[in-house]
């Protein structure tokens, strides 16, 4: 294991049996089937099938509709994180560690700025320059090959197209994904799942969006940094 970027964790350990809508899954968990919060938009196939092991969180509050949070499915020998509710503390705890972040030393950000007519995870201020940085989370892999999205995203390409206006009127911008597989060794956009997402992805490229892929590991109790891997060769730009 690498740097320890935040505890996560799980309180019980079960067996998927069903997705019933975007949000909700029904996991078996000591022999009782509970309906549990999937917080992820994904499609999430290849990790949320029948009788897979997840990881799961107990509600913290009580007025809730489910008693359980996913938090992980098993993908052959690795927890994958599927809980898109800790991403932007993920994000901030690498920001606020010059050593592991892509940005190295800033003065400080603001979250969830407005931009246009999308709200933009986070505008970093550095000394001579201000960055406006989108998050994306990575759970999908093929051939280690680390892909998003992995269903069509119509916000997500219209976060990339904010970015690039960003550029335009002066500022610099960026695209960080946090990559869960820890098997990828290269990142790239799923161009057969999103063909409009990959194109505003090469677009952003070769505006000056810059790019990054930090790849991250889940060991069912905390989330730790790996490494940056790079943008798959057929896509650089």
């Amino acid at each position: 294991m690498r740097d320890k970027l935040l505890e996560v964790p799980s309180d019980a350990e079960g067996t998927f049996l069903e997705r019933k809508n975007r949000f909700l899954g029904i996991v078996e968990v000591d022999g009782k089937e509970e309906k549990v919060h999937v917080r992820d938009p994904g499609r999430l196939e290849e990790i949320l099938y029948p009788e897979n092991d997840v990881l799961l969180e107990k509600a913290k509050k009580k007025d809730r509709k489910t008693d359980w949070t996913l938090l992980a499915g098993k993908v052959n020998e690795n927890w994958i994180f599927v809980n898109s509710g800790y991403h932007r503390e993920i994000a901030e705890n690498i920001l606020n560690m010059p050593e592991l972040s892509p940005f190295g030393e800033i003065k400080g950000y603001e979250a969830e700025k407005k931009l246009g007519e999308s709200r933009i995870d986070f505008l970093l201020e550095k000394e001579e320059e201000k960055i406006w940085l989108e998050v994306k989370g990575c759970t999908l892999a093929q051939d280690n090959i680390a892909l998003f999205p992995d269903a069509p995203t119509e916000r997500g390409r219209r976060h990339v197209d904010e970015l690039i206006k960003a550029l335009e009127e002066g500022f610099e911008a960026s695209l960080l994904f946090l990559v869960f597989r820890p098997g990828a060794r290269c990142f790239a956009p799923h161009e057969e799942q999103d063909p409009e997402f990959s194109k505003v992805f090469r677009e952003a490229q070769k505006a000056g969006v810059d790019v990054h892929a930090l790849k991250l590991r889940y060991d069912g109790g905390a989330v730790y940094y790996l490494k940056e891997i790079p943008i798959c060769e057929v896509y650089k730009v």
